[in-house]
């Protein structure tokens, strides 16, 4: 078993037991920490995390009970262990390795975002079909050709392909990750991709949010017109 695969299952067992809305919210936690720390607090009572993380208190009492974390009656959270605590069942305690497939506008950007260094994630490596785009230097690493997607997945340990290619091309890519033995994807491709079981897909459709975000907008206006059509027989 390889390093990738031993951190992979490793991650998996410490998951075991936590329900797959806890660990949805555990990031946010972490973040809303992260930012405690940084203004220097040590504790946190569970009303005030909760109200930086917009969950309310009982709900994140909970989900903190999942780690063995319960607080301190009367004191609250250790801002530093509980960062520490929350990390480590997240898996950001060690490195996560990343490479980047489709360096498209949004692919660029990604490869620029400074915020996967501090969290664990080193990307190490950045592919495109594209021949006037292969050779290029983004964020520190040049663009290699997707034909050598295989070979930069083993040399480098690959942990996660993040795909962002056009939807035509998203399946052909996956399968060839998930062939290589990466087994999670994060997906910008607007398209639903197939994987084996034991594969992890997280699908980010920008157009999606846009849409939720424009209905309750729609029902904070007054609703939809609705249209009554006569209909004869």
């Amino acid at each position: 078993m390889n390093p990738r695969q031993t951190n992979a299952k490793a991650f998996k067992d410490s998951a075991k037991g936590i329900p797959e809305a806890t660990v949805a919210r555990l990031p946010v936690y972490l973040r809303a920490l992260q930012g405690l720390k940084e203004r220097g607090v040590e504790t946190v009572s569970s009303e005030e995390l909760a109200a930086a993380a917009g969950v309310n208190s009982a709900k994140l009492r909970k989900d903190l009970s999942h780690l063995g974390s319960y607080g301190t009656r009367g004191v609250g959270y250790e801002v530093e262990y509980l960062v520490y605590q929350i990390s480590r069942e997240l898996g950001l305690t060690q490195d996560w390795v990343v490479a980047i497939i489709g360096v498209g506008n949004l692919g660029r950007a990604l490869a620029g975002y400074g915020g996967f260094a501090s969290r664990g994630f080193r990307v190490a490596g950045l592919l495109d079909a594209d021949a006037s785009i292969v050779g290029q230097r983004i964020a520190g690493l040049a663009v290699e050709h997707t034909d050598k997607l295989e070979t930069i997945i083993k040399d480098q340990g690959v942990s996660i392909a993040v795909i962002a290619t056009p939807a035509a091309a998203a399946q052909t890519v996956c399968d060839r990750v998930v062939a290589a033995g990466v087994t999670s994807v994060l997906n910008f491709a607007p398209v639903v991709l197939n994987v084996p079981e034991g594969v992890d897909v997280r699908k980010v459709d920008l157009s999606i949010e846009l849409q939720i975000l424009a209905f309750h907008e729609q029902r904070k206006a007054g609703g939809p017109h609705e249209e009554y059509i006569e209909v004869h027989p």
